[in-house]
């Protein structure tokens, strides 16, 4: 999974299944456009599973906006507790969700 910090007023941490990075999906009127300069950005590497969910956890505590995209990305942010099975949507069959705390 890739995480992506964009630092700004409100921190944006963007997280997807490496697989899905560079795609688009479409589903009637919607599309799902997982950009690579977004969920990857420039220094950005593969992360595991743990990894990814103390990153979620730590930020939490910050003013942050969370963009979530892939079967994997959702589960990490569902066992964090950021996110409920309720609050994924899905385009073409690939899970999303997005956090405003």
């Amino acid at each position: 999974m890739f995480v992506n910090i964009i630092e700004a007023y409100r921190n944006v941490v963007a997280i997807a299944d490496d697989e899905l990075v560079g795609r688009q999906f479409y589903e009637g009127k919607k599309q799902l456009d997982i950009k690579e300069s977004f969920y990857k950005g420039e220094s950005a590497e593969s992360l595991s599973k743990e990894e990814v969910i103390g990153i979620i956890l730590d930020m939490t505590r910050e003013d942050a906006t969370f963009n979530i995209v892939g079967e994997k990305s959702i589960a990490c942010a569902i066992e964090a507790g950021i996110i409920t099975k309720e609050g994924v949507l899905t385009i073409d069959g690939i899970p999303y969700g997005m956090v405003l705390l």
